[in-house]
């Protein structure tokens, strides 16, 4: 099975300045959990929201609700996002995604054409998703005990 078989388009992208309250309703609004941090056309990093979970103030903060949302309004996605990303592209075999994403403990994978741009992200869920579409297996394996 290929990549391109396998990932979500299209893809929800962020632009580096985006603010963190933005990127969170962008992700919210979309029922999304990565974002592909995109300048000029090409991946420049990636926020997922567990990252926008550690940046945000803590419930039990000290910061009035007003201070709270003026200082998050200052910090971007730039500022947060992880810059060093692994990718895959739409041939590559979904087994080597699969066996990138447990080697590197990551979720997703966003999916990168010959030109560089993203044109998809494929996910763990989306690998699952596929091997559960083959039905269970003729040994048995995923036999209730």
């Amino acid at each position: 099975m290929r990549i391109h078989n396998l990932m979500s388009t299209p893809v929800i992208t962020a632009v580096p300045t985006l603010s963190l309250l933005a990127a969170a309703h962008l992700m919210r609004s979309h029922g999304i959990r990565r974002l592909p941090v995109v300048d000029a056309g090409t991946l420049v990093g990636i926020v997922t929201d567990r990252d926008l979970r550690e940046a945000l103030p803590s419930r039990v903060s000290s910061l009035s609700p007003w201070e709270a949302t003026t200082r998050l309004a200052a910090v971007t996605v730039a500022d947060v996002m992880r810059r060093s990303v692994l990718t895959t592209t739409p041939d590559a075999d979904a087994r080597d995604a699969a066996h990138t994403m447990l080697l590197h403990r990551v979720g997703a994978l966003p999916v990168i054409d010959a030109a560089g741009r993203v044109v998809g992200v494929v996910t763990v869920s989306d690998v699952l998703r596929d091997y559960a579409a083959a039905g269970p297996s003729a040994t048995g394996a995923g036999a209730a005990r």
